[in-house]
């Protein structure tokens, strides 16, 4: 039998189509400010809540994507496990809905895999007012595209996600940060070094100053790797990782533009002025700097990576990497078959859809 808020939502999505009236999709709004301004009529999944099967022995939960990320993974460190990729919450409101929309992974992500990568399958209200399943409670879908992963980081803008699978993993047993104090010059290749390593590498960051090396796993792995590579441990703050996923650190506050720039770890420097914060072991780089967008895009483009102006003041330009030829051709096909009339959050990636 339908749930209840799940029939109101594609009751709502039925009407929207037949009006030719776009959504505005949201959950707990905790990260309205990433992506261009979207208009349309609200459209809420917050009320669509509840956990509805979670099997810790498979290491598989489903949940309605208006489920609070943080009851999520309270009832996962109940039974000694969690989300692996580490979504950052940025409010209490946050959802598992808009986790997976944003695909935002944290931390770990280098070394345990990315949001999209933890995404077994989904069930969506698509363009056309269908409520459609894809993937399942499975380790693998080997049938055609894999498309519940690309919900992972859409923005809404191809369906309202109603539930999401995902794989979950177990808690480390130990968890240990020491720290470097490097130069910008040496922490590259000091990262691309660790990383390189068998090591229970969980966490590699720079602040500009100091590198922090987070180890997880069995109790004696983490030991052994600790007195292996030495470090600082007295230096290392217990709440760096938390507040760094949270963007709670000193780096993130203030009223410059956010930029965040993915590139090949091992990427030496990047040619823009502005202050930098280092994540991924080098492959996730936030850079506060009033440098032009079309410069941004270039160099990230040319280091062969992309960037996203994440928090700026005007959203009403280009906030994602243009998309070009045959790349900008996939994802329009992929919008069009999905939401044929364009009435899932318009213009919230790009201007024309």
């Amino acid at each position: 039998m339908q749930d209840s808020t799940e029939a109101f939502l594609q009751q709502a999505v039925r009407h929207a189509v037949d009006t030719n009236a776009p959504l505005k999709i949201v959950g707990g709004n905790s990260k309205s400010f990433l992506g261009r301004e979207s208009g349309g009529l609200l459209l809420s999944t917050l009320e669509h809540q509840g956990i509805v099967n979670y099997h810790p022995s498979e290491l598989i939960i489903t949940a309605r994507t208006g489920t609070l990320l943080a009851d999520i993974e309270q009832t996962l460190a109940e039974q000694g496990q969690m989300l692996a990729f580490e979504p950052p919450h940025f409010s209490d409101k946050a959802t598992l809905g808009g986790a997976v929309a944003c695909g935002l992974s944290g931390p770990r992500r280098p070394f345990t895999g990315s949001a999209r990568d933890f995404v077994l399958g989904c069930k969506l209200i698509n363009g056309k007012a269908e409520v459609v399943s894809f993937g399942g409670e499975v380790m693998k879908n080997v049938a055609g595209y894999d498309v519940s992963r690309l919900m992972a980081g859409a923005m809404g803008t191809l369906g309202v996600l109603l539930e999401v699978s995902l794989k979950v993993l177990p808690l480390p047993v130990l968890e240990l940060t020491t720290c470097f104090e490097l130069n910008p010059s040496d922490t590259i290749s000091k990262m691309t070094m660790l990383a390189a390593q068998s090591l229970p590498v969980s966490g590699l960051s720079y602040n500009g100053r100091i590198l922090y090396v987070r180890l997880s796993g069995a109790e004696k792995a983490v030991k052994a790797a600790i007195g292996k590579i030495g470090g600082d441990a007295a230096m290392a703050d217990r709440r760096f990782w938390k507040y760094l996923n949270e963007q709670r650190l000193d780096f993130f506050q203030g009223d410059t533009n956010l930029w965040r720039i993915v590139v090949p770890p091992a990427t030496a420097e990047l040619d823009l002025s502005g202050v930098w914060l280092y994540d991924w072991g080098g492959g996730q780089r936030w850079l506060k700097s009033e440098e032009p967008p079309r410069r941004v895009f270039s160099v990230a483009e040319n280091a062969q990576g992309h960037a996203v102006l994440f928090k700026g003041k005007d959203r009403s330009g280009d906030v994602f990497q243009p998309l070009n030829g045959k790349l900008q051709e996939l994802n329009r096909n992929i919008k069009q078959a999905f939401d044929p009339a364009g009435i899932f959050n318009p213009n919230r990636m790009y201007r024309d859809w």
